[in-house]
C-alpha cells in the first residue's frame, strides 16, 4: 500500500562510482526527497543488474554498455528493460537526467499521464562545440534537440540562468529554475591541512587544485597551461589534480614533458580527503567552458577556497565576488594572480560566505516544486 508520499522515479545515465557532480546531486536530492516523505527510486546503468536500498532510496542498476574512450561511463541503450522497470514501479513522478538516449521516456510518461521532468545538466551547444562542431551548426543542432526535449516533458529544470538561456531562445515555456546545493557541514575551511600541502605541492608557495573529470569538455589542459604561465611569470605554484578520465595519460605526459609540478591523485573516494585537498589549496581551477552549475567549484568555495573559472560557463554567476574568471590559459593565470593579491583571510571568508547561499534543503525544495510534490511531513 502506498503512503501519502509520491513515488519519484529518477532515471540517469553517465553515473559511475568515480563520476562527480551528477552522482553527488542525485544522492543529495534522493535523500532530500525521502526526508520530505516521498519514495525516491533511482535507475542507473552498470556492469550488472542489482537492486539495493540506500539512504537516497531504492537504487536499481540495469546492465548498460560502456562508452568507448569515456573513462567508464555507461548508458541505458535498451529501451525494453528500462520501460519494464518503469511500468513495474508505476511512478507518480518521473525525473530524467539525459536528454539524448533517454528522451523517449518523456513520451512514455505522457501516454501514462505521469508528470515528467527533464533535468538539463549540460549546455547542448556548448558540448557540441567542445566536440569540434562549428558554432552555427552546434546552435542549430542544440535548438532542434531542445525543442524536442521541451515538447516531450512536463517541465525542464535548469540549475542556472546560463543553462536556461538555450531553452529561452527557442521560446520554451515550461522551463523552471532550481539551483543545486553544497554540503556545508561536511565541507568547510576547518579541513585545512599544512602537512597535506607539503606532501602534494612539494613546498611550492602556491597550491592550485583541479577537481574535475579529466575529459575534453572539462578542458583540464587549460589548468596545466595556466600553471605554466604562472611559473613563467615567477609564481612558485604547483597543481594538484583530483579526478580520473580518458585524458589522464595525455595530461601526465604533458606535465612530465613540460616539467610542470603536477600531482595526479586520481579519483579521491573519501569525502574528508577531498575536503582537505580543497581547503588546503590557495585557488581552485574550473576551466570547463560548458559547466551549467559546477558542483566541484561550489565545494571548493565551501572549503574557503576561491575559484578561477571559465568566463564562458555558468560559474562566474555562481562564484560571484568569491573568485575570478578568464577564457584563455593566460587569462586564467592572470585571474589566479589577482586572487592571490587579496589577503588570504579575506578571500577565504568571501568564498565560504558565497557557498552558504547554496544549500541542499533549498535545492530539494526547488526540485520538489518542479515536481509539484510538496513535503508530506511523513518521515521515511
Amino acid at each position: 500500500m502506498k503512503t501519502a508520499g509520491l513515488r519519484i522515479v529518477r532515471v540517469a545515465n553517465f553515473v559511475t562510482p568515480v563520476s562527480g557532480g551528477l552522482r553527488t546531486a542525485l544522492r543529495h536530492l534522493g535523500e532530500g526527497y525521502a526526508a520530505a516523505g516521498h519514495e525516491p527510486v533511482l535507475v542507473i546503468p552498470g556492469p550488472e543488474a542489482s537492486d539495493e536500498t540506500t539512504p537516497q532510496g531504492r537504487v536499481i542498476t540495469l546492465p548498460g554498455p560502456e562508452i568507448p574512450g569515456s573513462g567508464g561511463y555507461r548508458v541505458l541503450t535498451r529501451r525494453a528493460p528500462v520501460a519494464a522497470v518503469l511500468a513495474s514501479l508505476a511512478p507518480d513522478r518521473l525525473e530524467v537526467s539525459d536528454r539524448t538516449t533517454l528522451r523517449w521516456t518523456g513520451e512514455w510518461a505522457r501516454r501514462r499521464r505521469v508528470p515528467a521532468v527533464m533535468v538539463s545538466h549540460e549546455s547542448a551547444d556548448g558540448v557540441l562545440g567542445t566536440w569540434g562542431v562549428p558554432g552555427a551548426a552546434a546552435r542549430r543542432a542544440a535548438d532542434a534537440l531542445n525543442r524536442r526535449t521541451a515538447h516531450s516533458y512536463t517541465r525542464v529544470v535548469c540549475t542556472t540562468g546560463w543553462a536556461e538561456a538555450e531553452f529561452r531562445r527557442i521560446g520554451a515555456r515550461n522551463v523552471v529554475r532550481a539551483p543545486l546545493g553544497v554540503d556545508l557541514c561536511g565541507l568547510h575551511p576547518g579541513h585545512h591541512d599544512p602537512g597535506l600541502r607539503e606532501r602534494y605541492a612539494h613546498g611550492a608557495a602556491v597550491m592550485l587544485v583541479l577537481c574535475s573529470r579529466l575529459s575534453p569538455e572539462k578542458r583540464p589542459d587549460d589548468a596545466l597551461e595556466a600553471l605554466a604561465h604562472l611559473r613563467r611569470a615567477g609564481v612558485d605554484a604547483a597543481l594538484v589534480v583530483a579526478g580520473e578520465g580518458p585524458l589522464r595519460s595525455r595530461l601526465t605526459t604533458h606535465a612530465r614533458t613540460a616539467r610542470l609540478p603536477v600531482t595526479f591523485l586520481g579519483h579521491v573516494a573519501r569525502r574528508d580527503d577531498l575536503a582537505a585537498i580543497l581547503a588546503t589549496a590557495d585557488v581552485a581551477m574550473a576551466p570547463g567552458p560548458v559547466e551549467t552549475f559546477g558542483l566541484a567549484a561550489l565545494e571548493a568555495l565551501a572549503c574557503g577556497t576561491p575559484v578561477v573559472a571559465s568566463a564562458r560557463s555558468a560559474l562566474p554567476d555562481i562564484i560571484g565576488p568569491a573568485g575570478d574568471s578568464g577564457t584563455t590559459p593566460a587569462e586564467l593565470a592572470a585571474a589566479v594572480r589577482a586572487l592571490l593579491a587579496v589577503p588570504a583571510p579575506t578571500r577565504r571568508t568571501r568564498a565560504r560566505h558565497r557557498a552558504e547561499l547554496y544549500t541542499w534543503p533549498a535545492a530539494v525544495s526547488a526540485f520538489l516544486a518542479a515536481h509539484t510534490a510538496l513535503p508530506t511531513g511523513i518521515p521515511r
